[in-house]
């Protein structure tokens, strides 16, 4: 009787990314006297989201994709919103982020969306500053440039061009190279009015990259009160300016 030896071939499976997170961490914390600084300083042409020298902990998101394909973005939810998040040659990642008081979630997932990691921590600052009104805008594309426009009741307008309002209200930084995301907070929105735009700079010698925008507009965040409304706009060319919504706050 003869025996048959029947080889047995293993096939490789591709590596999970491995998804670290430095900042936040997770638990119990009091940002009360750290060195946030809310508005960034963006040198033009822009090459990526810009850190403050600094920049506390408690205000950033900070960490690393290992084993992330090159050319692809990460996924980054913060307390539900996602959003794409760039990555550099080395899968890393750091955004500036002002966060509120009270719980806030993070999380981080690989382009595959198989590797992930996730913070929940709670600030119990009673002095800090919340955002009553935050609008979050981000794009599915490389190499383009969206702008985030918000008109206030009063009139003032907040853009890449001139990114503080007279009230406080102020976009944090403007990404020139894909993907956001690009935020407005204020802390004490008028009474009145809004009006959110979304423009399509450019896409460098490519203008006609069909993006699609994600808008999201949170109010009264982190409070029993809080409303989030989520817009996906399709932006076809260089040029095209498109009102995504009007709202009356509150």
């Amino acid at each position: 009787m003869k025996t048959l030896l029947i080889p047995i071939l293993l096939l490789a499976l591709p590596a999970t990314a491995q998804v670290t997170i430095d900042t936040p961490s997770s638990g119990w914390r009091n940002s009360a006297g750290r060195g946030e600084q809310y508005t960034q300083t963006v040198n033009y042409p822009a090459s990526s989201v810009s850190m403050q020298e600094g920049q506390a902990g408690s205000a950033q998101i900070l960490g690393r994709i290992a084993g992330a394909p090159k050319g692809k973005p990460g996924k980054l939810v913060v307390n539900g919103v996602p959003m794409p998040i760039a990555l550099d040659e080395k899968g890393g990642f750091a955004r500036p982020y002002a966060f509120g008081r009270g719980s806030n979630s993070v999380e981080v997932r690989s382009p595959d969306g198989k590797g992930r990691a996730r913070r929940q921590f709670v600030d119990a600052y009673a002095g800090k500053t919340q955002a009553r009104l935050r609008v979050v805008m981000s794009w599915d594309s490389p190499g383009t440039d969206l702008d985030l426009h918000v008109i206030a009741p009063d009139g003032q307008h907040s853009w890449y061009g001139e990114r503080v309002m007279a009230n406080g209200g102020a976009l944090d930084v403007d990404v020139t190279t894909g993907y956001g995301p690009e935020i407005f907070s204020s802390t004490a929105p008028g009474r009145g009015n809004y009006h959110v735009y979304v423009n399509y700079f450019g896409s460098g010698a490519d203008t006609g990259v069909l993006t699609i925008a994600q808008v999201t507009i949170i109010a009264n965040e982190n409070t029993p009160a809080e409303k989030q409304q989520t817009f996906r706009i399709p932006m076809r060319a260089a040029g095209e300016l498109t009102l995504v919504k009007s709202f009356v706050y509150p």
